[in-house]
């Protein structure tokens, strides 16, 4: 069994998966700033109601960011801390893969999105390739006028499209932007999961010592 973890950004969700029974349970929310709190009692609650005792996991994926600073941390701490205490395997997964995960069969080119406040959003395209389905590009941050500027050919957005997001991107692409109705969107935690389980099947985790969040630029330093 493993449990994932996304609190990348104010969207946060939780999940269990388990290889046969694929996805068994599923939770998102929108949180205010409070990922400490809210996080652990969610996890203790979904796990009951699952039916499911905390001996069974035996993995603990994460999403990695881009995404809050503090939100990155949050359910990276927590990930470890279930790794070293349990001897379950970490896998951590980056965020924008979360969000195109599930666009692999569109015919356009998709750009995955999450927000990254005061008008920026981290971005990358995705599409097939020789390695497969993943980042054309390396991990960006913008403002979102900036990432309409990139783009050339028709393009499907996914992932955190605030109504701003997208009036700015049809606003200076046209019938270039094309965008999906926000339940599908969503940046669910079951792709997290399915994600993650697919490298534990293949016998691979991540080590708790290394693993770090994936910031696009550093966070300010305490003032003295």
């Amino acid at each position: 069994m493993l449990l994932a973890l996304d609190t990348s950004t104010k969207l946060a969700g939780i999940a269990l998966y388990e290889g046969e029974r694929g996805l068994i349970a599923e939770q998102s929310w929108h949180s205010a700033n409070r990922h400490t709190e809210e996080l652990m009692p969610q996890v203790a609650h979904m796990l009951a109601q699952a039916g499911v005792r905390p001996a069974a996991l035996r993995a603990v994926a994460v999403a990695l960011g881009p995404g809050s600073f503090t939100g990155l941390r949050v359910a990276l701490a927590a990930a470890k801390g279930l790794a070293l205490a349990n001897g379950l395997a970490l896998l951590g997964v980056p965020t924008l893969d979360v969000v195109a995960y599930p666009h692999q069969r569109q015919p356009l080119p998709v750009v995955a999105i999450v927000q990254a406040g005061r008008g920026r959003v981290c971005w990358a395209p995705y599409g097939h390739g020789p390695d497969g389905w993943a980042a054309r590009a390396p991990y960006a941050l913008s403002t979102v006028a900036a990432l309409g500027d990139t783009i050339n050919t028709p393009t499907l957005f996914a992932g955190e499209l605030l109504p701003t997001t997208r009036a700015t991107l049809a606003e200076r692409l046209g019938d270039r932007a094309h965008f999906l109705p926000p339940a599908l969107s969503l940046r669910r935690p079951g792709y997290l999961a399915e994600i993650a389980w697919g490298r534990y099947a293949a016998g691979q985790a991540d080590n708790p010592a290394t693993l770090c969040p994936i910031y696009l630029h550093q966070p300010a330093e305490p003032k003295e």
